[in-house]
């Protein structure tokens, strides 16, 4: 059993490679700058004390920071920009099945395992390899139209807009490719994105990551390297994760909120007094003790749909 190991789901520190990559997401996010329902109460809301007024209309010091898969958009956005690709012939069947079930072992284990990580970053970064940056963003428009537009929580889009009516601003913090957070920042008129830097020379993908993906302890390090360039106070500033895995940036606020969260940050979030809320259907929200069901089902489900229709079209 010992070669199952990287199943078994664990705290790691910020490496180098963390830190190169949250440092990276930082910059691209402050020089791209771009100029619902109330949700379910969970149990550790109900009978909570009331709150003073949140967000703070006027601090310019505070900012939200969303996670994006599963909190701000049902499913994966990386698997949904997948799906467009393979729609434009980017690459074959068996590829996209390969890279829906990489993607879904990740968010089950929660964990990287480094061959298997690396593998998953050698699939995807593979695809856009040799294509120019501008490329892919324009395709990237019309996926977001395709298969993204219509899988945004309103209940989290409330929250979103909320900072925005204060006067605050609003980023996104995703493992996705920045280029594709990008894109769904300004559809939804957020004011940027931190995402996972794939390295460019002259406008065209090598192939290569910036560090490695922004996923747990890199997305913590774009967050603190983000506020320090932008001069905000973290204790007032919030963020939004449905995944345990983002407990280092959950953690780094002062006000953190776990929406449509997985087993282990519910528990996590009620041991800490931590804002919860839950915009799935009741089926879906009883279903959160399976480690990122909502982000696993979308992928394998949304492969097996693109197959078959793939087949009923040949």
């Amino acid at each position: 059993m010992a070669s199952l190991g990287w199943l078994t789901p664990r705290r790691r520190p910020a490496t180098a490679r963390s830190v190169l990559a949250g440092e990276a997401a930082a910059e691209a996010a402050r020089k791209a700058t771009l100029g619902g329902d109330g949700g379910t109460l969970l149990e550790a809301d109900r009978g909570a004390p009331e709150e003073p007024a949140f967000p703070v209309a006027g601090d310019d010091r505070a900012a939200a920071f969303f996670d994006l898969d599963n909190t701000v958009m049902q499913g994966a956005a990386l698997f949904h920009f997948g799906r467009g690709l393979y729609k434009r012939k980017f690459f074959q069947r068996r590829e996209l099945t390969r890279f829906a079930w990489q993607q879904a072992w990740f968010r089950l284990a929660g964990v990287e395992d480094p061959e298997h990580m690396q593998d998953a970053r050698d699939s995807a970064l593979s695809i856009v390899k040799g294509h120019r940056v501008s490329e892919l963003m324009s395709i990237g428009e019309e996926i977001y139209d395709e298969y993204m537009a219509d899988r945004i929580w309103p209940g989290t889009r409330a929250l979103a807009q909320a900072h925005l009516d204060a006067g605050q601003k609003v980023w996104l913090v995703t493992a996705a490719p920045v280029e594709t957070a990008t894109i769904i920042a300004r559809r939804l008129g957020l004011t940027g994105a931190l995402g996972t830097v794939a390295e460019s020379v002259d406008g065209v993908y090598t192939g290569r990551l910036v560090g490695e993906p922004l996923h747990g302890p890199a997305k913590a390090e774009a967050v603190r390297a983000l506020a320090a360039g932008e001069g905000l106070d973290l204790r007032r500033c919030a963020a939004y994760s449905d995944s345990h895995n983002d407990i280092p940036m959950l953690s780094l606020v002062g006000h953190p909120y776990a929406i449509n969260p997985d087993a282990k940050l519910r528990k996590h979030a009620r041991a800490h007094d931590w804002r919860l809320r839950d915009y799935r259907t009741g089926r879906k929200a009883a279903q959160v003790a399976l480690p990122a069901a909502a982000g696993v089902g979308a992928l394998a489900g949304g492969t097996v749909a693109a197959v078959a229709l793939h087949r009923r079209r040949r």
